[in-house]
């Protein structure tokens, strides 16, 4: 089988009035990210990881910020279709690993249940 990398990255500003969901989970916090869609920058990046690994273009072709049906999107039904790309062109996934840089609020308590939403979302 042939092995193929992705390289995923986002990044959003924080501000008030928005929830603040990392990897499809909530996290308690004042601020959320700025986005389009619901923000998620972890979700986001790994959906343009995959895209990239297969040769396609980015998830702000797939799904642009100028559309009405992705405003307030969950990122998950992103990851989704993302996912229907790539098994369309005989691929599947094998491994994700990821980095999350922020200094507020701490994700230490959230990781294992990132992590579990991450594993039921991609299985």
């Amino acid at each position: 089988m042939e092995y193929r990398v992705g390289q995923g990255f986002d990044i959003h500003r924080l501000v008030e009035g928005r929830k603040l969901i990392i990897g499809g989970v909530e996290i308690p916090h004042n601020k959320g990210f700025l986005a389009h869609s619901d923000g998620d920058v972890l979700l986001h990046a790994l959906a343009d990881a995959i895209l990239g690994s297969i040769g396609e273009k980015d998830i702000g072709y797939h799904f642009p910020d100028t559309s009405k049906n992705t405003e307030n999107m969950d990122s998950k039904e992103i990851v989704k279709e993302v996912l229907n790309i790539l098994y369309s062109k005989g691929y599947r996934l094998i491994n994700i690993d990821s980095t999350i840089i922020a200094n507020k609020p701490k994700l230490q308590p959230y990781i294992e249940t990132i992590k579990e939403s991450l594993s039921k979302l991609l299985s």
